[in-house]
């Protein structure tokens, strides 16, 4: 079987391993655009920012694994088309077949276009090279478009490392999508004890050059000057291969419950997925544990397994003395209750999200035993012995 990989990533990478240690025999061809080898991205706003890890530590793999384990690298290239009905991919000049195709191209930063023709100084985080260039600049004058988890840990890094700080965010309150009014105040209040300006309910109306220096004008009628400007307003599926190709997308490429797209050849895993999850419905997960096991997942049912993808969705973040770990998913018909055990004010909580008496989220703040307990209670009754289990977990 020949399986050709679209997009060298974590999902990519995760995918081509799973491939070998269940045996495949064919040929497997994994092609980035960028001219990296597979790198982990949770780094990239986190130790790569803080100083902590070095580029070298992000690297899935070395040359002498993909060398040892017959899987054709190809960096710096990307795939111009797919043709889905003679089972190709475009790479330059050379044609490449494929018996399976999986695509996981991942995800680009939405643009903010009144920032990008401002002609200020705007950067997106997204690649190994945007972090290594935005750590250079972490001690000046930042403004940062969004309160999302990546400008929140921008803000965090920026901080520590002694710079000024501005968050501008829409809402009234950062992360509350996911956190709910109950959890987000946590961290309105952390990032405002570390003198990060935080300007929460307001947005930018315009963007301005005077002698030489850039001045942005916000909603509230505040004025800020900023060095520099770094766009953190969410990311959309890279599905534009997809499309060209005539498979059926709708903010992602659209698979089933077994990562599979509307050609029964195609595959897709990792943020580029739109998948129709047997528990959560139609759900795009743009997180690192997701991309690692719908790759791995996907290559098994790309060789013949037959199991639909379920796992819940699970994300970490750091900032600060801060740690968080969630699972699960909210969903659009939100939730009933929140089970808060701990203490807010010392951060170290355990959280449960209720609808309909069954548990759909969790997360823990710097409680790093709860995370096992958390994953067992994500679907379940929260009944009686399970409250009182969350209870002595992390006592009120």
């Amino acid at each position: 079987m020949n399986i050709v990989i679209v997009g060298a990533g974590l999902a990519g990478v995760s995918a081509a391993e799973e491939l070998r240690n269940q045996g495949c025999p064919g040929q497997i061809t994994l092609i980035g655009a960028e001219p990296h080898a597979p790198y982990e991205r949770p780094p990239l706003s986190k130790g790569i920012l803080l100083g902590d890890a070095e580029p070298d530590s992000t690297i899935v793999h070395d040359a002498q694994w993909y060398a040892d384990h017959e899987v054709e690298l190809i960096t710096g290239v990307p795939v111009s088309e797919v043709d889905i009905d003679t089972g190709h991919v475009l790479l330059g000049d050379r044609h490449l077949p494929y018996d399976r195709l999986l695509l996981t191209t991942g995800s680009v930063p939405r643009r903010f276009p009144l920032a990008d023709r401002s002609g200020a100084d705007v950067v997106y985080l997204r690649t190994l090279d945007d972090a290594l260039a935005l750590k250079s600049r972490l001690t000046e004058n930042l403004l940062i478009i969004g309160a999302g988890w990546i400008g929140l840990e921008v803000a965090a890094a920026a901080r520590t490392a002694g710079g000024t700080v501005t968050v501008v965010e829409a809402a009234d309150l950062p992360l509350a999508g996911v956190l709910g009014p109950e959890l987000a105040p946590v961290f309105v209040d952390l990032h405002r004890e570390h003198g990060v300006d935080l300007r929460l309910g307001t947005s930018v109306t315009a963007i301005e050059q005077r002698g030489g220096r850039t001045l942005v004008m916000l909603a509230d009628g505040h004025q800020v000057s900023p060095d520099l400007i770094l766009v953190g307003i969410g990311a959309e599926p890279d599905d534009h291969l997809a499309v060209k190709a005539g498979l059926d997308t709708d903010g992602g490429v659209l698979v089933d419950a077994w990562l599979r797209a509307s050609d029964p050849h195609v595959y897709a895993a990792g943020d580029v997925a739109n998948q129709e999850h047997p528990v959560l419905g139609r759900i795009r997960v743009e997180h690192w544990d997701t991309a690692i096991h719908q790759g791995r997942h996907a290559a098994r049912n790309m060789l013949g397994q037959d199991d639909p993808y379920d796992r819940q969705p699970y994300f970490f973040t750091d900032q600060y003395d801060l740690g968080m770990e969630y699972v699960g998913h909210v969903g659009p018909e939100g939730y009933d209750e929140v089970v808060v055990r701990g203490e807010l004010d010392d951060r170290v909580v355990t959280a449960l999200w209720i609808r309909d008496n069954r548990v759909l989220a969790g997360m823990h703040l710097n409680d790093w035993d709860a995370i096992d307990p958390i994953r067992s209670w994500v679907g379940r009754e929260a009944d009686e012995e399970l409250r009182n289990t969350a209870s002595r977990l992390c006592p009120r």
